[in-house]
């Protein structure tokens, strides 16, 4: 992530906390960029650098005519700083920066076997407990682990898997010889 798209989120979520919006702000985000990732056609046109940033401004204006004005403004001042065509990756940051000012711990929670609701309810609440923070997990079943599970958050990863206790025992006879 670029630090202008840093900068960029960072300013939006500041104003929208001083003007006490966030909520009307992330629905209004969060709703252009499904729009945007569903249109190739907007992305080509946004993306294109021989339209001029008015250009884009005007139909982005029509487009979102009736959202919160302060994403409204925000989007403007993209299109004019010619930076519009990185709002996909702005939109990232600021979902990262709500998360972190939530206190919102995403995860990606991995099993040997599919989890029933009530298990997997069970792991993230362990994890909530443990963290201290709301939890947000994803899940995949990975069949190759044996049993047992592998949580990644962000760059640190814990390995409670059968496949990666043999792992490391491998690791520890190779070394010990």
């Amino acid at each position: 992530m670029g630090v202008a798209q840093r900068v960029y989120a960072e300013a939006l979520l500041e104003a929208a906390r001083d003007e006490k919006r966030v909520d009307e702000v992330r629905k209004d985000f969060d709703d252009f960029a499904v729009a945007l990732a569903g249109s190739d056609e907007l992305q080509r046109f946004l993306r294109n650098p021989q339209i001029e940033s008015q250009t884009k401004r005007r139909a982005l204006e029509d487009l979102l005519g009736k959202a919160d004005k302060l994403f409204l403004n925000f989007v403007r001042l993209l299109a004019d700083k010619n930076r519009i065509a990185e709002l996909d990756e702005v939109h990232q940051e600021w979902g990262r920066l709500l998360a972190h000012e939530e206190r919102v711990l995403e995860l990606e929670l991995t099993t040997a076997v599919k989890l029933s609701e009530k298990e997997a309810a069970r792991v993230v609440k362990q994890i909530e407990e443990a963290s201290g923070r709301t939890v947000e997990a994803t899940r995949t079943v990975d069949p190759d682990l044996i049993g047992g599970l592998v949580v990644q958050a962000g760059s640190l990863r814990l390995d409670a898997s059968v496949r990666g206790r043999l792992e490391q025992l491998r690791e520890e006879l190779i070394t010990a010889t």
